[in-house]
């Protein structure tokens, strides 16, 4: 979708916008949502940030998803100056001007990090927010020493963006998002974080995110996703904190995914970018539990992902089912 297009949909006289998933746990999925609860949405991330009439607003995401499209209502409804750029890998690289505001996906605040000029610019950015990934502890760690605020986002299609907030950088940092003014969150008897969010989703949202909720019943960290648990031999273990626990000491590109086993119900698979495995496999041992060891390792030349950079888990257990028939 063109600037022009979301213009055009925008300004139209529907009360509703058509947007689509990000398709992290299978195909993209079309959607529509109200245009005046993504205004109030809009105006709550402003008004969290302390953003001001005419400050700078980077585009720099694609206007199919509701990243993309958020930052254009904010910038809408809090008059801020858009400045666009086509979506790519080095959003900052041809920039003249420092944005106020930036929202971007983990893969392109790495990459600003790789280019002196680039990283000097990304470091200016009053405040910086990133969504639509897992953020490396690495990269955590870089934006820890970032003079301005950088914040890591809590939120998804239906929620209309983010819901949450949680400080990357500065003293305070922390592991713990923060919910918008409000926003009540909850568990479910499966330990799912539940949002009631009644400004920007009109019923309460079950999410499939394991949780848990700080002791001022308000702030929360994410474990990871119920549709991400191996159960293998009656142990269930979190694919998100396994994968954790290897990037913590590699930089090769991995992903956890499952199979069905006839023997314990389901096994680790362990999918790399790399062409010696062997590493992968000491690191696997030195690091990780027994039961968390991998009962497979496959190397590829590509991982997986969906078009907003999203590990893309359903390919990925497609090709650990696939490696287990051949």
């Amino acid at each position: 979708m063109t600037f022009d297009q979301f213009i055009s949909d925008w300004q139209s006289p529907s009360p509703t916008l058509l947007v689509h998933t990000s398709g992290s746990t299978g195909k993209p999925k079309p959607m529509l949502v109200e245009k005046s609860r993504m205004e109030a949405s809009a105006r709550i991330t402003c008004r969290f940030l302390g953003l001001q009439p005419g400050d700078t607003a980077l585009l720099c995401m694609p206007l199919d998803y509701i990243a993309g499209k958020m930052v254009c209502v904010r910038s809408l409804v809090w008059n801020l100056r858009l400045i666009r750029v086509e979506p790519c890998g080095h959003p900052l690289q041809h920039l003249d001007e420092v944005p106020t505001f930036a929202a971007m996906v983990p893969m392109q605040v790495y990459n600003s990090l790789q280019a002196d000029n680039e990283l000097r610019m990304l470091k200016q950015i009053k405040h910086l927010i990133i969504g639509g990934g897992a953020i490396s502890h690495e990269l955590e760690a870089t934006l820890r020493t970032f003079p301005n605020a950088v914040w890591s986002t809590y939120g998804m299609t239906e929620t209309l963006s983010h819901i949450a907030l949680r400080r990357l950088s500065g003293d305070n940092a922390s592991e713990w998002y923060t919910p918008f003014d409000g926003v009540d969150v909850s568990l479910n008897q499966d330990g799912c974080l539940v949002i009631n969010a009644p400004e920007g989703c009109a019923t309460t949202l079950t999410t499939n995110d394991i949780a848990e909720i700080d002791s001022d019943g308000r702030r929360f960290r994410i474990r990871g996703r119920r549709d991400n648990v191996v159960c293998s031999g009656g142990i269930k273990m979190q694919i998100e904190e396994i994968e954790a626990k290897l990037q913590a000491h590699t930089d090769v590109p991995l992903i956890i995914t499952k199979r069905a086993d006839e023997k314990f119900g389901e096994t680790i698979v362990l999918l790399a970018e790399c062409n010696d495995i062997e590493p992968i496999k000491e690191l696997c041992h030195e690091w990780l539990s027994k039961y968390e060891q991998p009962h497979a390792y496959i190397c590829v030349e590509r991982l997986p992902q969906t078009e907003t950079g999203k590990p893309a888990r359903a390919e990925a257990m497609r090709i650990a089912s696939d490696y287990m028939i051949k």
